[in-house]
């Protein structure tokens, strides 16, 4: 998009695509200028100029996030090398909270978008599910900073909580049955009560500024 960004024209634009305000825009047009290094596209390695993520555990599935097709809402799967402007917008959309004036259906199509967004987070090779072992690596990389829990403990504490939303998902297992992972409609059933407004809280890109979903 380049230099285009700031035309009223295509700032209006974004504001019904968004949700955003005008305001909120340029504010993120100067954090994406800043990555970027006045770039019309931002890289993923671009994201090291942001401090508070390098110490966030799971700071690779977040800057992977931004570049998932799937959270482009592009039709697509895979990654992208480089994301512009608005879709650096788009992705940063699933961080607003939630209005308080939101109708009963408002309120579950913007839980059930962020949750969505969670969900390929963790479904790390695009396959619609999130099995065994993507589930382990980000228990792991959760509790990496822990010192009192090695590896093995935290392999464990992913092989039970796979156990869990087994039983919630599946029901009574028989000995032989096999869970193969969890769709987006079993993540949906154990994430039900949660609150997902904590969990999708964003501080590295300056939020503080930006208001809720409409």
């Amino acid at each position: 998009m380049g230099a285009s960004h700031t035309l009223p024209l295509e700032i209006e634009e974004l504001v019904h695509k968004t949700g955003f305000t005008s305001e909120q825009i340029e504010h993120l047009h100067k954090r994406f200028k800043y990555l970027s290094g006045n770039q019309p596209t931002i890289r993923q390695d671009q994201f090291d100029r942001v401090q508070d993520l390098e110490s966030n555990p799971i700071r690779s599935k977040i800057v992977n996030a931004f570049f998932d097709k799937r959270n482009l809402r592009t039709g697509t799967r895979g990654f992208a090398e480089e994301i512009n402007f608005e879709e650096f917008l788009t992705i940063m959309s699933y961080f607003r909270p939630m209005e308080g004036k939101m109708d009963e259906e408002q309120v579950c199509h913007c839980r059930k978008e962020k949750l969505r967004f969670l969900f390929h987070m963790y479904d790390s090779d695009n396959d619609g599910k999130i099995n065994l072992e993507e589930y382990r690596h980000v228990v792991e990389e959760l509790l990496s900073g822990n010192p009192h829990i090695g590896k093995e403990a935290a392999r464990s504490i992913a092989d039970g909580a796979m156990m869990e939303a087994a039983s919630i998902c599946v029901g009574q297992m028989t000995p032989d049955q096999v869970y193969e992972g969890i769709n987006f409609e079993d993540f949906l059933k154990i994430w039900e009560g949660i609150d997902i407004e904590t969990t999708m809280h964003v501080r590295f890109l300056n939020m503080d500024t930006i208001t809720s979903c409409r």
